[in-house]
């Protein structure tokens, strides 16, 4: 297995063959992305976006979207937007393979917090990343602003998000 840089530091495409080779698995996190998948990457990209990719037998096994972020509560932060494994490779090593290589890139860039956002109803997940180090430390709170729908608040037999 080898992670491979997808963008360069400044979201510049490197490896537009992996762009197109990762739409598959990055739809099993994300089935709201519009057709023209290759246009909107660019535009998460010029929005400071990165993105590598697990390759396993010279496939993509799995995604990660990921960018640097200035915070006044936790300093440089490296935020990881997607991490996705394909659901064939799960339990094989690619997610901590792209922890791993987010964790590099973080200490390369000097960044103070690694951190991600997870759905309620994503316990195994959950499982994964506490196995990894990682902690729960806020709620993440939203208000839909817009009429488009960029996301799949509960999958199919998942849990409602929780509402007070």
């Amino acid at each position: 297995m080898k992670v491979v840089a997808v963008t360069d530091a400044q979201g510049a495409i490197v490896a537009a063959d992996l762009l197109a080779a990762s739409e598959s698995v990055h739809r099993e996190l994300r089935q709201h992305l519009p057709s023209d998948y290759i246009a909107r990457m660019k535009e998460v990209f010029d929005g400071g976006a990165e993105m590598a990719v697990a390759v396993v037998d010279g496939k993509v096994a799995g995604v990660t979207v990921f960018r640097i972020l200035e915070k006044t509560h936790s300093g440089r932060d490296l935020y990881c937007d997607d991490l996705v494994t394909s659901e064939k490779s799960r339990s094989t090593g690619v997610g901590h393979a792209l922890i791993e290589y987010m964790e590099k890139v973080c200490r390369e860039r000097r960044c103070d917090t690694f951190s991600l956002d997870s759905g309620t109803w994503r316990q195994q997940a959950h499982k994964f990343y506490f196995r990894e180090g990682m902690t729960i430390t806020s709620f993440h709170f939203d208000k839909k602003i817009s009429k488009t729908q960029m996301s799949n608040p509960v999958p199919v037999g998942g849990t409602p998000r929780i509402k007070f």
